[in-house]
């Protein structure tokens, strides 16, 4: 099959064949319709993961099933699927209580093995991580669940616990920014979206956010959301995920407010740092957001189904393989409102 491969951590990528996977036991083959370029792809990609090489990037896909391995009950080839970019071991504590996305024996697509910018992925534990996608939902909206919108509605529903009337500052307006923005909206908040692309703040603006800020320095930036919100937001989210991107989400909260990481935060001399004082004087909540079970989606298709998210709204550009591979080593500063889709297997 082709897929996109790198041999050394900041290397150009290839598309070069490789073999094709093979059903693990209780784990199937997926033929990929639709994966989601993402900035954790250009992490793994940068040495910011411990992937092994050569590697697949790939994490957010959609596509049928193509392949069954031994013991797979729920599945059959040719159903319609997605997959959380986390897959538990569906034997632990965590799996068997529905908290698959913090599995301490996780597979990850893309990141501890190879992805989905391939014609083929295997998936493992199909039983406890495949979704099934109706025929209503295309692959690319289905693909764009399974990092960012989905890791976004657990952010903003499972942890901060959003409710409507609050307000929202969410810091970054691509991918992950957006779909924070569309989720809000539909809960019913006020939203103030932070981006320096002001393509990104009218894509903000045409998904409903109340107000946007183009980013400038720190201290004009975390004004501006406590002069709008009128004394900081209930609830930041850092998008992005630098030190700036969460001091700016974390200073522009009000007393007692929630924060809700996503960005994946590179290292800086060993770790990032945080301004821990902001948070212990202001009592303020510190919350992750790693991605969302299996068992959770179907309250978040219902809210597609019903047409209150519209995930598909948020691809900004569908490429193929080579384009990917070109796109893979700049997507952390490409200026992209929305997300990008990979099809693997040509139209």
């Amino acid at each position: 099959m082709r897929a996109v491969i790198f041999d050394a951590f900041g290397a150009i990528p290839e598309v070069r064949e490789v073999p094709e996977p093979v059903p693990p036991a209780g784990g199937v083959v997926v033929r990929v319709e639709a994966s989601g370029l993402c900035r954790s792809d250009w992490h793994a990609w940068a040495g910011h993961d411990a992937v092994a090489l050569p590697h697949v990037p790939g994490h957010e896909l959609a596509g049928v099933v193509a392949a069954v391995g031994a013991g797979v009950s729920n599945w059959r080839i040719g159903d319609r699927v997605t997959v959380p970019f986390v897959c538990g071991c569906g034997r632990c504590d965590w799996c068997l209580q529905g908290d698959a996305q913090v599995c301490p024996d996780q597979e990850q697509p893309g990141f501890t093995y190879w992805g989905s910018f391939a014609e083929y992925v295997a998936l493992p534990a199909a039983d406890t991580n495949l979704v099934a996608v109706p025929p209503s939902v295309s692959f690319e909206a289905a693909a764009s669940l399974g990092c960012r919108f989905a890791t976004a509605y657990r952010g903003l529903v499972g942890r901060a616990r959003l409710t409507a009337g609050e307000w929202l500052a969410v810091i970054g307006a691509g991918g992950v920014g957006l779909s924070v923005v569309m989720i809000a909206k539909a809960l019913g908040a006020r939203v103030v979206a932070v981006d320096r692309n002001p393509g990104a703040l009218d894509a903000a603006e045409q998904l409903g956010a109340d107000h946007v800020i183009l980013a400038r320095p720190a201290d004009v930036v975390v004004d501006s959301v406590h002069e709008v919100t009128g004394g900081g937001a209930h609830v930041a989210v850092d998008a992005v995920g630098s030190e700036q991107t969460c001091s700016d989400a974390i200073h522009g909260l009000r007393r007692r407010g929630r924060h809700v990481q996503i960005g994946l935060l590179p290292p800086v001399d060993g770790h990032p740092r945080l301004p821990m004082a902001r948070v212990i004087g202001w009592e303020l909540d510190l919350l992750g957001s790693h991605g969302m079970a299996a068992v959770d989606y179907p309250g978040m298709l219902a809210l597609i189904d019903e047409g209150r998210l519209r995930p598909q709204e948020l691809i900004e550009r569908v490429v193929g393989l080579e384009e990917a591979a070109a796109l893979l080593p700049t997507f952390d500063s490409a200026p992209v409102a929305g997300m990008t889709m990979v099809h693997p297997i040509g139209r």
